[in-house]
C-alpha cells in the first residue's frame, strides 16, 4: 500500500464537512497555525470563500474589533451575507447584532443569568440531573447523548423559557433540525439544508408566537413573559425580535452545553487516568469543566463580516470579505496552552475561548458551566464504570462541533427516587 500523502495548506478546505465527521479537523488547524494563520479557503457551489483566523491572539484580535469586524451579516460560513436565508437570523438577534443595539437588547436578560441567579437554579439543575439519570440507571446501556446529555441544558433552559415538559422533546427536534441542516439524519428536505433549518424556524416560530400571547394574557415568571412584557428604549419589543429572541435563547441554551457534556464524558472515557484522577478529587471538578470546554469547543466558528480593508497577522484582508474565527484550533494554541494537545483536568491557567470573548461572550456560560459541573460530578458517582459501547456518530457541520450518538453502557442500578 502506497503511503498517504503529506497534508499540504494548499490542499485544506474546511467546507469539508466529513474533517469533522471523522475529527480529522485538529490535523488542519495545526499546520495552519504554523504554516498560514490566516488563510484563505476557496469558495465552492454552496459557500463562499472566507479567511480562516486559527491562531489564539488572532482570534482575540477580530473578538474586540467590532468595527472592523461585524456580525451583522451572518455568523456562519453556510451563510450568503448578501442573501441571508430566515433561519440565520442575520442581523435579527443578540449574536448576529452589533453595538451599540445589541448591548441594549442583552441587558433585557442579562439579570436571568447572573451569578446570583445561576446559584439559586442549582438545586433545579441538580434534581434533573438525577431524574435522568434515574431513568437510564436500570438499563445497563443507554445512547449518552440522547438519553442523557441533551436532556439536562434542555429541561433547564426550557423551564426557564417556560416551556411545558410535554414540548420538550418538540424542541429537542427542532434544535437538530437548524443547527444540523447539513447533516442528513435531521433534514427534512433531502440535501437541502437551507430549507431545513428554515422549516425549524418556521415552527419555533408559530411555536413560541403562541406562547408569547398566552403570556401577555397571563404573564408567568419565565423568561418569555419578561421578553412579551419587555420595552427597548421606550418601546415594546416587535413580535419579529420576540421570536427571535426565543429562537436565539432555545438554540443556544441547549445545543452546545449538550455537545461540551457528550464530548466531555468522550474525553474521561478515552483518558482513564484523568478521570480516576478526577474521580479521586472533587476539587478538580471546577478545572476539569474549564478543560472539557477547551477540549471540545462546541461552537467551531464564528464568522465575521469585514467592513473596511484591514490587515491581520501581516495579511490584507478587503472590505466585504469574511474571517472565520476557529475556536477549537485557539484552544490547541501551544502559544497559550503547554502540551496543548493533552487532556489535562488540572489544567490551569486555562484561558479558552469556547464561550467567545467580548461582546458575544456567551450569555449562558454560568449556567453552562454548572450544568456541565453536576452533571459530570453525578456521573463519576452514579455510574462510576460507564463506559463507551460502540463507535461515535459525529455531527455533520463545520459550524456546531457535535456528537449526535454515543452508546455507552454501565452496570444496571436501582434508582434513587
Amino acid at each position: 500500500m502506497a503511503p498517504l500523502s503529506p497534508l499540504r495548506v494548499q490542499d485544506i478546505d474546511l467546507t469539508d464537512f466529513e474533517l469533522f465527521v471523522q475529527g480529522k479537523a485538529h490535523d488542519v488547524w495545526r499546520l495552519l497555525r504554523a504554516e498560514a494563520p490566516v488563510h484563505w479557503n476557496t469558495g465552492t457551489a454552496l459557500f463562499r470563500g472566507f479567511w480562516s483566523v486559527t491562531t489564539y491572539a488572532d482570534v482575540i484580535a477580530v473578538s474586540r474589533d467590532t468595527t472592523t469586524y461585524s456580525s451583522q451579516r451572518g455568523i456562519s460560513m453556510m451563510v450568503d451575507p448578501d442573501h441571508p436565508s430566515p433561519a440565520s437570523g442575520a442581523g435579527k438577534m443578540l449574536i448576529t447584532m452589533d453595538p451599540p443595539h445589541h448591548v441594549r437588547l442583552r441587558r433585557l436578560v442579562n439579570k436571568g443569568f447572573t451569578p446570583r441567579m445561576v446559584a439559586q437554579l442549582e438545586p433545579r439543575v441538580r434534581a434533573i440531573t438525577h431524574r435522568i439519570i434515574d431513568a437510564v440507571a436500570p438499563r445497563g446501556a443507554c445512547d449518552f447523548v440522547t438519553d442523557i446529555a441533551a436532556q439536562l441544558p434542555l429541561g433547564v433552559i426550557c423551564a426557564l423559557m417556560g416551556v411545558p415538559p410535554e414540548d420538550w422533546e418538540l424542541m429537542f427536534t427542532l434544535t437538530n433540525r437548524v443547527l444540523g441542516a447539513d447533516d442528513p439524519e435531521y433534514q427534512t428536505v433531502v440535501g437541502d439544508a437551507q430549507e431545513t433549518a428554515n422549516q425549524g424556524l418556521r415552527e419555533m416560530f408559530g411555536y413560541f408566537g403562541r406562547l408569547v400571547i398566552a403570556r401577555r394574557t397571563a404573564p408567568r415568571d419565565d423568561l418569555i413573559s419578561v421578553l412579551a412584557g419587555a420595552e427597548l428604549d421606550g418601546e415594546a419589543l416587535t413580535e419579529e425580535e420576540i421570536l427571535y429572541f426565543c429562537y436565539l435563547l432555545i438554540v443556544a441554551g441547549n445545543e452546545t452545553t449538550r455537545n461540551a457534556i457528550s464530548g466531555g464524558m468522550l474525553a474521561l472515557c478515552e483518558h482513564p487516568v484523568e478521570r480516576a484522577r478526577l474521580a479521586a478529587d472533587a476539587a478538580l471538578l471546577p478545572t476539569a469543566v474549564e478543560e472539557i470546554l477547551r477540549w471540545t469547543s462546541p461552537v467551531l466558528h464564528m464568522a465575521r463580516y469585514v467592513t473596511r480593508d484591514t490587515v491581520l497577522h501581516s495579511q490584507p484582508i478587503r472590505a466585504g470579505e469574511r474571517v472565520l474565527l476557529w475556536y477549537p484550533s485557539a484552544n490547541r494554541d501551544a502559544a497559550v496552552f503547554p502540551d496543548a494537545d493533552r487532556f489535562d483536568v488540572g489544567r490551569t491557567p486555562n484561558e479558552h475561548l469556547a464561550f467567545g470573548l467580548g461582546e458575544h461572550f456567551c450569555l449562558g456560560a454560568g449556567l453552562a458551566r454548572q450544568e456541565m459541573r453536576v452533571m459530570v460530578e453525578t456521573l463519576l458517582a452514579r455510574l462510576p464504570d460507564l463506559a463507551l459501547a460502540g463507535p461515535v456518530e459525529r455531527l455533520r457541520s463545520g459550524f456546531i462541533g457535535g456528537i449526535k450518538h454515543m452508546p455507552v453502557r454501565f452496570s444496571a442500578r436501582t434508582p434513587q427516587i
